[in-house]
């Protein structure tokens, strides 16, 4: 009890002392009501040995990058005709993780200690300071993930924006190329190289680590 109150005493400090717009963690469903969140650390249905480890579905953010989400969103969202396939209601977000507790960093990298994936808790993640996100594209008429090169989690190569184009199908290569155009050229939202899926906002070191479950 003594350590969550401590944390959460450190969580408000932390935002006192900042601009309270930009440092902000907001529920990103609030900000974007119709993404789809679909935590997967809050399900068993994950690579860390299948184990749960948040008690809540809810995804919350820093303010600055749900706002550049939103952008995104909204440019999905317009989107009806792409790679000569027709989307009636166009495309939008799914959410498979956003601010992570730090002590879940700790258990995540115990289980799979390998930096290029998972983040050393002793320098901490995008993620830890709800600065990241980790995402996808879907059809928002049927609810699909359009098709790309890995699933989400997949530690291989192939999950990799260096992993050549020619070596993937044009469907999925432009489906990768869409998402990180999007991100980068309207929401202005930086990309991790070893993993297609995760974006982070460009200047998220300058924010703090924080450790507090979210219910």
């Amino acid at each position: 009890m003594k350590k969550i109150i401590l944390n959460i005493i450190f969580f408000i400090t932390s935002f006192n002392f900042a601009q309270p717009d930009s440092i902000s963690l907001v529920l990103l469903k609030d900000i974007i009501p119709n993404v789809v969140i679909e935590l997967k650390y809050a399900t068993t249905d994950n690579v860390f040995n299948n184990t749960k480890l948040y008690e809540s579905n809810k995804c919350y953010v820093l303010k600055s990058l749900a706002v550049r989400l939103k952008k995104v969103q909204d440019s999905l969202n317009n989107i009806k005709i792409f790679n000569s396939k027709s989307y009636p209601k166009g495309l939008g977000l799914k959410i498979w993780d956003g601010y992570r507790p730090l002590s879940v960093q700790k258990k995540m990298f115990a289980m799979f200690p390998d930096p290029t994936f998972v983040a050393d808790p002793k320098r901490g993640s995008s993620h830890n300071r709800g600065g990241a996100v980790d995402l996808t594209i879907i059809n928002l008429l049927t609810g699909k993930e359009l098709k790309m090169p890995t699933k989400f989690d997949d530690f291989t190569k192939i999950a990799s924006h260096n992993y050549p184009a020619d070596s993937l199908s044009e469907e999925v290569a432009a489906n990768r190329n869409l998402l990180k155009s999007l991100m980068l050229e309207v929401g202005g939202i930086d990309f991790y190289i070893d993993e297609w899926w995760h974006y982070q906002l460009f200047d998220n070191k300058k924010y703090p680590l924080l450790d507090f479950q979210i219910k």
